[in-house]
């Protein structure tokens, strides 16, 4: 029987990490992955995939727009979907290998198979065969990610009526897809099919898409995505999801009680996900799990079991891979006696779309809902020289700071760029900088950071200097 001082029940972005802080910090370490890959959702059938998919039909819509910039392309570019697909598994075969590589230069066992709980210390590994095999350990850290919700009343075919999962490995760019619910995942999926030639409607039982981040980009992001030919359906609630032949017909009822029908040959449930426990039998370990199927943990991530954690998507907090990998080395770092923590209020969050979004601490229907007193200090990108030279200039950079300490609250984002520039907004609120703090930094010119910079002075005393 293997034993071992830490044993991670999955291998994504959380399980992985944690795996490889574990094994730096001198703990004999296994993990336990059901499929073939390392990896999980994110680097399999989640973030990689579809950040890959982005690209490739990003460098197909910029196409379109070379002329603009004194580059003539002769001949009809066309879209080679299967070459496309192609591209992203292989984008993915690399990427999951890494973590393959890492584990074995971290000395870390990796078994393949269903993880299960025999008791709090002991571990059942059942092979794709049907063998198993029992592992001891002295703790354990369930890792185990999430899985796509759909509605009750939706049956999920895969084929004409899908998940995100099936929608990274279509064979034909559809001719009408039809996206249930307008947040992240169905967003981005939609811009990729949108720009590969795609209808695509978008119907949101909310009243207005990326409803977890601030309305100002929300708002933004619509005009954007409206302007590119992106069709949405807000405030809109699902009542029926039919297929026949190759034809899918979604229903929703509008505010005003009516029933829209739209008609097309794919349809996208995308209505968040759900912690994913199926068959861990945590039962046996004395590990609580809440009816959501959400494992319950104390502020140290332990559960109800002393010896075991839980991390990631299957317990409470944002569904994201940085936040589970911050909780993996977290618990690591626990386990080794140190006293790590984690500001969740700096987690930040990310739409991959082009332009891109991107967000961290409070927004302002927040701030307002809890009463504090802030300023509000925002800059367009239409004003930068760098977002000109590029023909980048949709989006804004917005900074909310405390109305008496200037200590910056929340900063929100959309335009080129984004989701990198965000790193300057949390490592400022890290240290828990003013808006003057940033004002006063020298940023390189010209660069789309200026924004940043801009909307700090306008901060402070609404003294942008290029608006």
């Amino acid at each position: 029987m293997s034993q071992f001082d830490v044993t991670i029940i999955g291998s994504g972005p959380g399980g992985y990490v944690s795996a490889i802080r574990c094994a730096q910090l001198g703990f004999k370490t296994a993990i336990i992955e059901k499929y073939s890959t390392l990896g999980g959702t994110c680097l399999n059938v989640g973030c990689i995939p579809s950040k890959a998919l982005l690209a490739s039909s990003h460098h197909y819509e910029e196409l379109q727009h070379f002329a603009d910039h004194g580059i003539e392309v002769s001949g009809d570019v066309k879209v080679n979907l299967e070459k496309m697909i192609a591209r992203k598994q292989a984008v993915v075969d690399q990427t999951s290998g890494g973590v393959k590589f890492l584990m074995d230069k971290n000395n870390i066992t990796v078994f393949n198979g269903v993880g299960s709980f025999e008791s709090a210390t002991s571990v059942k590994v059942t092979k794709e065969d049907g063998s198993s095999e029992i592992i001891e350990s002295k703790n354990i850290i369930i890792a185990t990610g999430s899985k796509p919700s759909s509605l009750p009343f939706i049956k999920l075919d895969k084929d004409r009526i899908i998940t995100s999962t099936e929608a990274l490995k279509l064979k034909e760019v559809p001719k009408h897809l039809v996206i249930i619910g307008g947040g992240v995942i169905g967003i981005e999926l939609g811009q990729v099919y949108l720009r590969l030639g795609a209808q695509v409607s978008v119907v949101e039982f909310m009243d207005r898409i990326i409803p977890g981040m601030d309305a100002a980009l929300s708002k933004e992001l619509t005009k954007v995505l409206k302007k590119q030919g992106m069709k949405f359906y807000t405030s809109h609630k699902v009542q029926s999801v039919e297929r026949a032949g190759d034809v899918v017909t979604v229903k929703a009822e509008n505010a005003k009680g009516e029933i829209i029908t739209l008609e097309g040959d794919y349809s996208l449930v995308s209505v968040g996900r759900r912690p994913y426990t199926d068959g861990l039998n945590a039962e046996k370990a004395g590990v609580k799990v809440t009816d959501r199927g959400q494992i319950e943990v104390n502020d140290h991530l332990q559960t109800s079991a002393s010896n075991v954690y839980a991390i990631g998507d299957v317990v409470r907090g944002a569904m994201l891979a940085h936040k589970a990998e911050e909780e993996g080395v977290m618990v690591a770092e626990i386990l080794a006696g140190q006293k790590p923590h984690i500001d969740y209020n700096l987690i930040p969050g990310v739409v991959y779309t082009w332009p891109e979004v991107a967000a961290v601490g409070k927004t302002e229907e927040q701030l307002k809902a809890d009463g504090v007193a802030y300023k509000a200090g925002s800059f367009p990108f239409k004003a930068l020289g760098r977002a000109r030279a590029g023909g980048d200039t949709d989006g804004f950079v917005k900074i909310l700071a405390d109305a008496k300490t200037d200590e910056v609250l929340g900063v929100h984002m959309i335009g080129a760029r984004c989701a990198d520039l965000i790193a300057e907004a949390v490592t400022a609120m890290e240290f828990r900088a003013s808006a003057e703090d940033i004002s006063r930094m020298s940023h390189a010119h010209p660069t789309f950071a200026e924004a940043i910079k801009e909307a700090a002075l306008a901060a402070t005393d609404n003294r942008a200097l290029h608006v």
